[in-house]
């Protein structure tokens, strides 16, 4: 009695979820009724027909279409943490419209849902092609598609910044606004879900066997290639359609299958049969919350962003159950590089390098004239504008690499770093926090504002960490589960529309062309002192890579060495973060950079990678500013195109 209690309990609790959504949705109607005729004109009753119902049905089909996707997706890759917000399928076709906006705005007026379906397809096969060979091993797949997110993300908001308010209203629909004029997007939902729902039961008997191993799978005569593509299809096209009618809807992909099997669904015919009425569930409820948060006047914060701020906390509680026993591990440890006997002559070459790009992105442009050397009066008007954004662009690229240095040592991970983890994305939470409480934040304030939030980002993933020691996976997965909250929580400060959600957006993009010899100087004086106490922690940094037992066999203060490295950690995070944006991928890359060279010990490599860092994001800036003339890319983006291509080849290279 008592397990049939237990078993019925998960299910009650979803019928009481669904009566309470009915509730509110009842509550909406009731505040428009009775209305006065249905002759003639009445406020109410065009409302009532052309808002409120429209909402309610369109938040049951995109639940419900986003939960079969997500079945569907988690069936094909044996993957129980795919959905179309982590594999980038959303991200894709977001900035596919993004671009056709502007520069092909017939197509989103005649064929939206095929520019959404082009952009997520695009993204799978980009996803295919990059994980195919692995076999779709599941973490290599979510980190390739989460690290394609977030390039797609940066690269729409670019656009969106650069196009001032003419695109801020795209940004606000795109992040999942449920508000409807009309029954038109309910249809085209329900159309592409009729077709979905009935392809994928004619896929029922084919998924349970691609449930099994690939060999097994072909001996019993499956061709797992066409049902791949032809599920996967499906799934996306499912959720593009989503993104096109109604914006991105974070995460209800991911939830609805794993609250499903909770229910007590296992089999694929019971999973994708359930999974629509959970999601449907899911966004219905979350709907109605909104617009009871509202309380009748504008929301504040859509309906999808809403959703989003539940994916990060549902993937760090999915994660222990993800099973890894099946696969080999995504990353070991990096092969031993060559060693250099004579360090110092090339540190002394890569300093040199360095001072050389200086002197190139301060002398040497483009101007209406054509490229022109910067020397006497010239260079002298042009030194308040260059001069502060180079000297802050070079100490936050030796800040972030000092701070993946330091990751990369203190978790033994060669994929971690501060954009790859997650925790730049806490410092656009401690910056929104201070922006939005304070009437003139001050540089301090908000540099203080950001160190809060990556320092608690990082605490928070290291406490995961701590408790998934043994799979360097999971302390990835975590720290995108933490970035894609602190994300969401920026993104739903973000839409509001308010002035100081452009200041988010330029950080979100890493702009430098505002900085000012104050900024610069401040960035300056933080990368000198904590760049300063860093040799100080080179041996602590070459203990903890042999591992935690080794480390209190030589008698390391653990807990002290490990609470100092954060907090440095956080703080060269937040102060590089405010000049560059959290996707530069600098501290992932100038540390591999620095050992490829030969630069084996830490503090060799540590000096190395920090030279590295500041000549990087020096030449990405004045690439930035010279690459597009007359127009300016953001630095943060810029670095990113080269960061993210870097890190999905180190995925691939199995390291």
């Amino acid at each position: 009695m008592v397990r049939a209690m237990t078993g019925r309990a998960p299910v009650l609790s979803w019928l009481f979820a669904a009566t309470i959504a009915m509730g509110l949705c009842w509550y909406q109607i009731l505040n428009l009724l009775p209305w006065a005729s249905s002759q003639g004109f009445d406020l109410n009753r065009i409302l009532l027909v052309n808002s409120v119902l429209p909402r309610a049905a369109v938040a049951l089909l995109a639940g419900a279409a986003l939960g079969l996707s997500g079945a569907l997706l988690q069936q094909v890759l044996r993957n129980p943490i795919a959905d179309p917000s982590t594999l980038g399928i959303s991200a894709g076709a977001q900035f596919a419209m993004t671009a056709a906006t502007l520069f092909a705005p017939a197509w989103m007026e005649t064929t939206r849902d095929t520019v959404a379906l082009g952009g997520g397809l695009a993204v799978v096969a980009l996803l295919l092609a990059l994980t195919w060979k692995r076999g779709l091993e599941p973490i290599t797949v979510v980190l390739a598609g989460m690290v394609i997110s977030l390039i797609a993300m940066a690269s729409s908001a670019t656009l969106i910044l650069a196009n001032g308010e003419y695109m801020m209203s795209l940004l606000i629909w795109g992040s999942g606004s449920l508000t409807q004029q009309g029954w038109d997007h309910a249809q085209a939902i329900a159309l592409t879900l009729s077709i979905g729902l009935a392809a994928a039961f004619l896929l029922i008997r084919p998924l349970a066997i691609l449930g099994l191993d690939d060999a097994s799978a072909r001996g019993l005569g499956v061709n797992l290639i066409f049902l791949r593509l032809l599920s996967l299809t499906v799934a996306v096209w499912l959720a593009t359609t989503v993104t096109a009618e109604i914006g991105v809807i974070g995460f209800v992909g991911l939830a609805a299958p794993a609250l499903a099997r909770l229910c007590g669904a296992r089999t694929p015919r019971d999973i994708l049969l359930t999974a629509p009425l959970v999601g449907a569930t899911i966004l219905w409820l979350t709907d109605g919350l909104v617009q009871l948060a509202a309380g009748g006047s504008a929301e504040m914060v859509p309906t999808g962003a809403a959703t989003a701020l539940l994916g990060g906390p549902l993937l760090l509680t999915l994660l222990p159950r993800l099973r890894l026993a099946a696969h080999m591990s995504s990353f070991t440890p990096p092969s031993p590089a060559r060693r250099i006997r004579r360090p110092l002559l090339p540190l002394l070459a890569i300093l040199i390098l360095v001072l050389g790009l200086i002197a190139l992105a301060l002398l040497v442009g483009r101007g209406p004239d054509g490229w022109n050397l910067a020397t006497g009066g010239l260079l002298q008007d042009l030194l308040p504008f260059r001069a502060p954004r180079i000297a802050a662009a070079a100490a936050a690229g030796a800040m972030l690499a000092a701070a993946g240095m330091i990751l990369q040592r203190m978790t033994g991970n060669p994929l971690a770093s501060p954009e790859v983890l997650g925790i730049s994305a806490g410092a656009g939470v401690g910056l929104a926090v201070v922006l939005f409480t304070m009437p003139a934040p001050t540089m301090s304030a908000r540099l203080i504002g950001a160190a809060t939030g990556v320092l608690v980002a990082l605490t928070v993933l290291l406490w995961v960490a701590g408790r998934q020691a043994k799979n360097a996976e999971r302390l990835l997965l975590g720290g995108l589960a933490v970035g894609a909250f602190c994300s969401a929580l920026v993104n739903a400060v973000m839409i509001t529309g308010d002035v100081r959600a452009f200041q988010l957006l330029a950080w979100i993009s890493g702009s430098t062309g505002q900085v000012t010899w104050t900024e610069a100087a401040m960035a300056l004086v933080a990368a000198f002192i904590l760049l300063s106490f860093l040799p100080l922690t080179t041996r602590w940094l070459e203990i903890l890579t042999l591992g935690p037992d080794q480390a209190r066999a030589v008698g390391l203060p653990l807990h002290v060495s490990r609470m100092t490295l954060i907090l440095f950690a956080a703080g060269l995070t937040a102060a590089a973060s405010l000049m560059v944006g959290p996707l530069s991928f600098v501290g992932l890359v100038a540390p591999h950079m620095a050992r490829l060279l030969g630069f084996s010990r830490v503090h060799l490599q540590l000096t190395a990678a920090i030279l590295i860092g500041a000549g990087l994001i020096t030449g990405a800036d004045w690439l930035s500013r010279i690459v597009t003339f007359p127009y300016q890319l953001p630095l943060g983006l810029f670095a990113s195109l080269i960061g993210g291509p870097y890190l999905i080849w180190l995925l691939r290279r199995n390291r």
